[in-house]
């Protein structure tokens, strides 16, 4: 009987270090796919709001950003209804878009993340269109294309029907780079 208890107390207690090992490196991989998925949303999603802001470009942004968001952001709300200066002085032929996660944090059972990026645009490739030289002096623009303001964000995204989308984009910190 001493045998008995002794064997089933080890069995027992190697299966529980094992449960636990397996249930470790199921979180980990959960987290690690969340955190890959929501970067690639972070990635595409951030460089197509930059373009249609600059470029005026025909973009379907709802497969990143939640509908409430896309309604809430006045870059966007203003260069949709022609108010943006890239669009109005500047022919934008392309641009350098860099995002840095700082941060990442989602719960492998919850359907919510957070994370902190930094948005950088080094390189903007565009000239001042000929017919809005006057109007940009004015405004006080110069030839060169304006810089974008490079600025940390704090995200919240959410997965709905399997898909995750960027639901809050709220400015944390501008950063000067002079």
């Amino acid at each position: 009987m001493k045998y008995l208890r002794r064997l089933l107390w080890y069995v027992s207690s190697r299966l529980l270090i094992l449960c636990c090992v397996l249930g470790l490196m199921i979180m980990a991989f959960y987290f690690s796919m969340n955190a890959t998925n929501s970067y690639i949303i972070l990635k595409d999603g951030m460089a197509k709001r930059a373009q249609v802001i600059m470029m005026g470009a025909d973009e379907d942004l709802s497969k990143y950003f939640s509908t409430a968001y896309l309604e809430r952001d006045a870059m966007l709300v203003a260069a949709k209804n022609g108010q943006s200066a890239y669009q109005n002085y500047y022919n934008i032929t392309g641009f350098d878009h860099r995002i840095t996660l700082n941060s990442f944090w989602c719960w492998p059972w919850e359907d919510t993340a957070q994370a902190t990026i930094t948005e950088r645009i080094p390189a903007i490739d565009g000239k001042m269109k000929a017919s809005a030289r006057e109007a940009a002096t004015v405004v006080g623009l110069n030839a060169a294309s304006p810089k974008w303001q490079t600025t940390q964000y704090s995200v919240l995204l959410s997965r709905e029907n399997g898909q995750w989308h960027i639901k809050k984009l709220s400015i944390s910190n501008v950063i000067n780079e002079e």
